[in-house]
């Protein structure tokens, strides 16, 4: 759902030649409807193609026939992928999933105590979720969200620091990608020219609110949130893609930098390697002191990983930590993320293919 647009493409991107899935069918707006896939994404004033992706579309998917997002054939699916604004998805997202799973980048449905926010690796086990959505709603199916895109590479790196040393504050400060604010409305291109916006609405909340939820504990069928102090600040800058944070944590126990490294480096190996979008590393740590940078780390093993660099003893905070990350806000942060949660519910049982495997 949501096809056209800039998640929407990402989502046809990363499910191309996918081994377990296929998209068989792309919807969105009644617009679009009635159309191939490649008409749709046309300019009707200057014909010009609006695809946003480095890669090509699938010549594949470029002929199948746009639907109604509102008006979706549920029997010729098995699992709907969410790519609409949160409006449309707070109003259609639970009439899908009273009958199909529903895996969504949406806010809509995030903080509900009964929908999971899942990031493969950090919290899996939240996905038990979804028996106490089902049989709280009524539901055959499911809906399940991913994170904002700036909250992914943060759990992803204090994950680890919590298993390992327990986490008592996070102080961040991001400097995020324009992408991260779609084509439009958003930022506007002379805005960022030269420029810094200090300020993005709604998104320290989220980072916030989805943390704590995140690295929470799940116990007697509910989630317990994380007992961590964390506050930051988020602002835009000029990079096309890759959002840049920098992390301040008080840990638990007295640790070394290297220990640090350690416990980044050991992280999610052997958890996910039977999933097909998983990158061999979740973590991965520079050395160089001018690492991580965007244009040169974004994309490292698919984009799908996560990059540190420039971790340092923090003399000021309690047992202090810090370092910089960088994580890829359109694919980690966006659709191939959401693909490797839907690999994760499959083989935990919650979505079955039409032959019940």
């Amino acid at each position: 759902m949501g096809a056209t647009g800039v998640v929407g493409q990402q989502f046809v991107v990363a499910l191309q030649s996918h081994p377990w899935f296929k998209t068989t069918l792309l919807a969105a707006s009644e617009r679009s409807a009635g159309k191939t896939y490649q008409d749709a994404l046309r300019d009707e004033r200057t014909n010009a193609m609006r695809w946003f992706c480095n890669e090509q579309p699938p010549e594949d998917a470029l002929e199948i026939r746009v639907e109604n997002t509102a008006e979706l054939d549920l029997n010729k699916v098995d699992v709907i992928f969410s790519a609409v604004e949160s409006d449309v998805a707070k109003e259609l997202e639970p009439r899908f999933a009273e009958e199909k799973p529903v895996i969504s980048t949406a806010s809509a449905f995030r903080y509900f105590d009964d929908v999971p926010i899942l990031v493969p690796g950090v919290n899996s086990e939240h996905a038990h979720l979804v028996d106490i959505q089902r049989r709280s709603r009524g539901w055959k199916g499911f809906i399940t969200t991913q994170p904002n895109c700036t909250t992914t590479g943060l759990v992803i790196t204090l994950k680890p620091l919590l298993d390992t040393f327990g986490v008592n504050t996070v102080v961040m400060t991001s400097l995020q990608a324009l992408s991260g604010a779609g084509r439009s409305p958003g930022v506007i291109g002379l805005d960022i020219l030269d420029n810094v916006i200090p300020y993005i609405v709604g998104e320290e909340e989220k980072v916030h609110r989805e943390t704590l939820k995140i690295l929470g504990t799940y116990r007697n069928d509910r989630i317990e949130p994380a007992k961590i102090g964390v506050t930051c600040t988020c602002t835009r800058v000029n990079v096309l893609d890759g959002h840049t944070e920098v992390v301040f944590a008080s840990l638990g126990k007295p640790t070394t930098v290297e220990e640090v490294k350690n416990a980044f480096r050991a992280f999610g190996k052997g958890m996910m390697e039977d999933l097909p979008s998983a990158p061999s590393q979740m973590i991965v740590v520079h050395e160089d002191p001018f690492r991580p940078q965007p244009r040169l780390d974004r994309d490292n093993l698919d984009g799908m990983a996560t990059t540190v660099g420039r971790i340092r003893e923090d003399p000021v905070l309690e047992n202090g930590i810090k370092y910089v990350l960088l994580s890829h806000n359109t694919k980690m942060g966006a659709a191939k993320g959401a693909v490797m949660v839907a690999e994760g519910l499959r083989r935990m049982g919650y979505i079955l293919s039409r032959r019940g495997s």
